[in-house]
């Protein structure tokens, strides 16, 4: 079932997908949004190639000034994984008065424990690159050693996972690539987890569901019927209610 959200006006999204993906991973969402009335701009960035900093100040400072949104008064992110570490990173350095919500799907906002175990290995840094071996959970991460967050931004979680081996490394409930306590940040305002995987969860309807239903009121709301999952019933907080991290 979907969710009917128009947009009164012109509101732009900036879609930033995650490490070692493309912007192919983020399409389904991008025509979603798209119906829904949005001006969509769903970037591609080559995110094995550099350091977190220097990818977040060359892709969204070039984003925010795309000729497809010059008209936008508001522009949202959404974000899949490292994507919403570059927004965290590039927003505590720059202010951007056009900033409207922020949803983030699987973000490592505490770093992953994947990254902590696996890093050492030469395939996984010719895999990752340079941004990849920045997310583990040491305090001397890029995660950890941002700040709370200063804008309005919502976290979807997932806690479904089919790989087994990485989720011996994680603690607690997990997607597959980060737990999911540790896709939380202090500052953000709601935190919802639904039942789905790190790879796919940009494609879920629950997910996209969500996405639209923060985009437009500010918040996940009471989750519509089609958005429980059997297995593990949907959990919808807020950051106060949480306390972030």
């Amino acid at each position: 079932m979907l969710v009917a959200h128009t947009v009164a006006g012109s509101e732009g999204v900036i879609l930033l997908h995650g490490l070692a993906r493309t912007a192919g991973s983020m399409t389904k969402l991008e025509a979603e949004l798209r119906a829904a009335g949005y001006v969509v701009l769903n970037v591609d960035y080559p995110s094995r190639e550099a350091r977190i900093e220097d990818l977040s100040e060359r892709v969204i400072s070039k984003a925010i000034v795309a000729p497809e949104l010059c008209d936008c008064e508001t522009v949202h992110f959404v974000t899949h994984s490292m994507g919403g570490i570059l927004v965290r990173a590039y927003m505590e350095r720059h202010s951007f008065p056009q900033l409207g919500r922020v949803v983030m799907l699987g973000p490592p906002n505490q770093g992953s424990e994947v990254v902590d175990r696996l890093r050492t290995w030469s395939l996984f840094r010719r895999i990752n690159g340079p941004a990849g071996q920045e997310l583990g959970t040491d305090m001397q991460s890029v995660p950890n050693r941002l700040g709370p967050v200063r804008f309005e931004l919502g976290v979807i979680a997932g806690d479904r996972s089919i790989n087994w081996i990485n989720s011996l490394m994680i603690k607690g409930a997990d997607d597959g690539k980060v737990s999911v306590q540790k896709t939380k940040v202090k500052g953000m305002k709601e935190h919802l987890v639904l039942h789905v995987m790190h790879p796919t969860m940009m494609r879920d309807r629950r997910v996209i569901n969500a996405v639209l239903q923060f985009l437009k009121t500010g918040s996940f709301g009471v989750r519509p019927a089609d958005n429980h999952a059997p297995q593990t019933p949907s959990k919808a907080t807020s950051g106060s209610a949480e306390g972030g991290v």
